[in-house]
């Protein structure tokens, strides 16, 4: 019989069948779900039914090979890092074949190196912020066991308020989630209040007071009511008539227990103050920080404004670190609390232009706390509340004379803050210096660059964005040391720091440093 015709030789396709060693590594997780969509789009792009030699297989979680890639040509490793993962998603696991591809000399080391660096740090701000705020995630589950729940859904664990506020008492209560006791507080309201639309629309920030469930119902009659002694304080006929016999009130759920108001604080840290003047104008900086940040959420919402006034402003206490990470010569009682922003109002649609008449300007601006100019005159003025400095509406708003009570130098502190309310204060309300600015000057009195860095060397951008990355660098070689000797979380003043220098530029701190020391 005669043999079969021989078979046709097969063609081989190299770029095919031959992929290069340097290439065909495993992702790190970091990048899995950026690997798996574009191994999906290789996948579909033969379903689609090409056939020509750069469709490359499908290899699941590996790279898909780019034709500029299959055959290993440099021009894939120089310039651009596009190929290779962002410094943002780097890790010490990531190959050193990836790697290579970034570090194309000394500028793009350090694009690499701050890179990785602002990417860790807000890591690291997350998890701190996950630890303040709870996770998100679970707050509209609370929402919803909460949804229809009244008193008798709730356990009291005080008869007696635990903040006593301008607007609200605060009284703990248990609640029973599955298994889980949880404890809230709850926000009876003196008064009926119209900003409660405002506050449930509010994105969760830090320094803004969550609201997770709210009713009306009569006050459990083995609660009581302290009557309001403050002399600053006119009690509403409402306010009285709730003295004696429980009526129908508003309340809210908040998950962050007050423990005092600012008022409250103020008095209290006058005799810390003249001990320890550094520790106690530190803290001051800080809670402002809070203060403005928390106005900064509220501008960026558009969903309303916020009441700064120290009888409505919140103290939440945090977890005290150990004696042995304390700062030496820490006073007792200048622990620092997290500051709530708890009443707010709906703000006006239309900013009030500079006024010809600054008197007319300071008296509408101050008084109105809906006006939206109203912020910067607040905060100015809590500057000198918090100092223990009197200072009377008449002689912030310029009647009588140009200058503003004298800040006594105490602290490093004291020159910068007495800087700042000059600033808020200013009677033209052009030259006043916005919450946004008034934020970053308060953060560069905390965290720097003080004067003494512009005494030998002249001030300029690639002197600031230098001591930006080295004091970056140390942060992180800071909370690496905490985390491998006691292993304690960052704290709140951490936190607030990690948010400094992730966000900071060269260029602000130009701006800021201008301002500050001019």
């Amino acid at each position: 019989e005669p043999l079969p015709p021989p078979l046709p030789k097969k063609q081989l396709q190299r770029a095919e069948s031959l992929p290069e060693p340097a290439l065909a590594w495993d992702d790190p997780p970091a990048r899995t779900g950026s690997i798996n969509a574009a191994s999906q789009r290789s996948c579909q792009a033969g379903a689609a039914g090409s056939s020509t030699p750069q469709d490359r297989p499908c290899w699941g979680h590996r790279r898909p090979l780019t034709k500029s890639q299959s055959l290993g040509t440099p021009a894939a490793w120089k310039g651009s890092a596009a190929p290779w993962a962002s410094p943002a998603e780097l890790t010490f696991a990531t190959p050193d074949g990836e790697l290579g591809g970034l570090l194309q000399g000394r500028a793009g080391l350090r694009e690499v190196l701050v890179g990785a660096q602002r990417a860790a740090l807000a890591r690291l701000a997350a998890r701190v912020q996950d630890t303040l705020l709870g996770h998100e995630e679970r707050t509209p589950l609370l929402a919803a066991e909460l949804a229809g729940k009244k008193w008798a859904a709730l356990r009291l664990l005080g008869t007696e308020p635990c903040c006593d506020a301008g607007d609200a008492w605060y009284f703990r209560v248990g609640f029973a989630s599955g298994q889980t006791q949880l404890v809230f507080a709850a926000k009876v309201l003196k008064s009926h209040s119209c900003g409660l639309a405002v506050q449930t629309s509010l994105g969760p920030h830090c320094s803004i007071q969550q609201v997770i469930g709210h009713f009306t119902d009569r006050l459990p009659q083995e609660l009581v009511l302290p009557r309001d002694t403050r002399q600053h304080r006119q009690p509403a006929e409402e306010d009285t008539a709730l003295l004696g016999s429980p009526r129908v009130l508003q309340v809210l759920i908040s998950p962050e227990i007050p423990y005092q108001t600012l008022a409250d604080f103020v008095k209290e840290s006058r005799k810390v103050h003249g001990s320890s003047p550094g520790h106690y104008e530190r803290l001051v900086c800080l809670l402002l920080l809070q203060v403005c940040a928390g106005l900064e959420h509220l501008k960026a919402q558009s969903a309303g404004r916020g009441d700064v006034c120290p009888e409505n402003l919140l103290l939440v206490q945090c977890p005290r670190p150990p004696l042995s990470q304390q700062s030496p010569g820490t006073a007792p009682g200048l622990s620092l609390p997290r500051l709530l922003i708890s009443n707010f109002f709906k703000a006006k649609e239309k900013r009030r232009p500079c006024s010809t008449t600054q008197e007319q300007d300071w008296a509408e601006g101050f008084s109105a706390p809906s006006s939206p100019v109203a912020d910067e005159l607040h905060i100015g003025m809590l500057i000198y509340v918090l100092l223990h400095v009197d200072i009377s509406l008449e002689t912030a708003l310029g009647f009588g004379g140009n200058r503003l009570p004298e800040i006594p130098s105490l602290s490093i502190y004291s020159t910068g803050l007495k800087r700042l309310a000059t600033l808020l204060l200013h009677r033209d309300p052009c030259k006043r210096v916005s919450v946004e600015e008034a934020k970053s000057i308060l953060q560069v009195l905390l965290w720097g660059p003080r004067q003494e860095l512009f005494a030998r060397s002249k001030k300029t951008p690639d002197l600031l964005q230098s001591w930006v990355d080295v004091k970056r660098a140390l942060l992180l070689l800071k909370f690496a040391e905490k985390t491998a000797g006691a292993g304690a979380s960052p704290t709140l003043e951490e936190w607030l720091c990690c948010q400094y220098f992730e966000e900071v530029t060269e260029h602000t701190l130009y701006r800021v440093t201008q301002v500050l020391y001019a």
